[in-house]
């Protein structure tokens, strides 16, 4: 029900040998003529605000190797209005892996106050491999290659091998010597040939989702080029990259339990149950009977599994009520309820139903996936595309970068396929929702192992992250794992807060004025920030046909 996207790194020894580097313990650190480079800005497009300006470098492939090929990197900026509060520039990052920033400063100049605006040159880029930077591919996918994998029965284990390991086939035939190169530590130092190239000494950061990761990556291997960085909708660095998925079997289930109240609470208009214990039966009865008979449901025939591939569904009450409603008058075969919605949570018609990110049912074994969300949060995130024509990248490029990093960012993937089955099995007891989808296979016990180990987080870094309570890409466990792993940072916790992305994603979320104050002032709160975050506005029966 969801669509995906695409972490991996290379090894650093020239520190030492090459004079002017960001940071003694940055390892691999870009070479002098790298950081040397003067961009050539010029007018994006037409169509784009005239402040909107874009520019391209060139960085190494391998750090290791800095004269040898290199990849081109798109940046783009909107310079501060202001020359007397600029304080320097907010390099930017929606999240990801494969989503484009490079369209990042139109959307953050729009949302963000004055204040705080004027205090920077917005800067967006499109990391390695993504969008206009370098664009790698993993040729023709199917639909069903284009998610993170489906439900574990043993029955059709067999050919969910086959598709994780003809997702790896293809993608290493089609960009098997660059994808070794599209990790986090790379676009770290890519982060910071950015930097040298602006001029700058330090750089501030704002990332989100994904971007929470590469930002604190940042901060270990330059940490004397850190300067304020907000990190919001964490990944925990110690589950990177199956455990982060398999956080989403783990999470759901409180999130399950808090609808389950929800919906009780309000049995007089979803009809589910007037007690928690009531609704959990209607939800587990309606996946049997899609089991045991496929149900119709707007003309599509629903199983148990696809009714329970969107873990992130019920971090919305609203629209979870409001979608399992909809599945049982179809299972009833009563008159749909108004706001009735359809498989993937799609109103009739086609319509996105907005903050949750579902996209229409696709069917196999990749085919449902909470991965749109993790790609990229915060606000406009669905306005910005990667270039359309002759020139616009691969159609699975998303995909690609996506198992790239996932893959490559530390080797903590299995390599037995038989590993995946027995932890897929035990999942779906422990976390019945989606804990078998979480563990089951990923290409990533086929792909090439990494070329240097994950980062650890070991220096101080004084930096912000924000979380919402009920966030469904990057759970609140996520988030406090981030923190606990950054120390010296600060958490702003938004609780009752919903939705993946919370500075600038909604004008009234508790946590933008703390955010503010940090990225004008550059003071961190003195303790860890806790605020409530206003109920939202209730929407009874039509909440997931927004």
């Amino acid at each position: 029900m969801k669509r995906l996207a695409p972490l991996l790194a290379t090894a650093g020894l020239l520190a030492a040998a090459l004079p002017g580097l960001a940071a003694p313990s940055a390892s691999a650190a870009p070479a002098p003529a790298y950081l040397r480079q003067t961009p050539a800005w010029h007018r994006c497009s037409p169509d784009r605000p005239e402040a909107y300006e874009c520019a391209t470098l060139k960085v190494p492939l391998d750090y290791q190797r800095p004269e040898g090929r290199t990849l081109n990197l798109a940046i783009s900026r909107m310079k501060s209005e202001n020359p007397a509060k600029r304080r320097g520039v907010l390099l930017l990052n929606p999240g990801g892996p494969g989503a484009s920033g490079l369209y990042r400063p139109i959307r953050t100049n729009a949302e963000m106050p004055k204040d705080v605006r004027d205090r920077y040159d917005l800067v967006g880029f499109d990391p390695r491999g993504v969008g206009e930077s370098s664009p790698i591919g993993c040729g023709d996918l199917s639909e069903a290659e284009v998610g993170v994998g489906g439900a574990y029965r043993p029955e059709t284990f067999a050919s969910d091998v086959s598709w994780a390991r003809g997702i790896a086939d293809k993608c290493r035939e089609k960009s098997g010597d660059v994808i070794p190169y599209i990790t986090t530590r790379n676009t770290a130092r890519d982060m910071d040939v950015i930097r040298a190239a602006l001029g700058e000494r330090t750089v501030s950061y704002l990332g989100y989702s994904y971007g929470t990761y590469l930002g604190a990556v940042y901060s270990q291997m330059f940490p004397d080029r850190t300067d304020r960085f907000v990190l919001d909708s964490g990944v925990d660095p110690g589950r990177v990259w199956r455990g982060m998925i398999q956080a989403w079997g783990t999470e759901a289930e409180p999130a399950f339990e808090r609808w389950t109240r929800w919906a009780a609470e309000r049995s007089d208009t979803y009809g589910l149950g007037a007690t928690p214990e009531a609704v959990s039966a209607t939800f587990w009865a309606l996946v049997a009977r899609a089991d045991r008979d496929p149900i119709i449901h707007y003309g599509e025939k629903m199983t148990g599994d696809d009714i329970r591939a969107d873990p992130s569904l019920f971090f919305d009450p609203h629209g979870a009520s409001a979608v399992v409603k909809s599945i049982k008058a179809s299972a009833d075969k009563a008159p749909q309820p108004p706001g009735g919605t359809a498989p993937g949570g799609m109103a009739p018609g086609g319509t996105d139903p907005g903050a949750s990110g579902k996209s229409a049912d696709r069917k196999g074994p990749g085919a449902q996936s909470p991965l749109g969300g993790i790609r990229a949060a915060g606000p406009g995130v669905d306005a910005e595309g990667a270039s359309e024509g002759p020139d616009a990248p691969p159609a699975s490029n998303a995909t690609a970068v996506y198992w790239a990093v996932v893959c490559g960012d530390a080797d903590s993937w299995p390599r037995d396929p038989e590993q995946y089955a027995r932890d897929a099995a035990q999942d779906k007891v422990k976390h019945p929702l989606y804990g078998d989808f979480a563990s089951n296979i990923k290409p990533c016990a086929f792909w090439q192992r990494p070329l240097e180990p994950a980062t650890p987080m070991k220096t101080r870094a004084d930096v912000l992250t924000v979380q919402n309570e009920w966030d469904p890409m990057t759970p609140l466990g996520t988030g406090q794992g981030l923190h606990q792993a950054l120390k010296g940072s600060r958490m702003v916790l938004a609780l009752g807060g919903e939705g993946h992305g919370v500075y600038l994603s909604n004008p009234t979320a508790c946590a933008n004025i703390p955010v503010n104050a940090y990225l004008s002032t550059g003071r961190l709160p003195a303790k860890d920030v806790t605020c409530h975050n206003p109920p939202p506005t209730p929407d009874p029966e039509g909440a997931a046909a927004r």
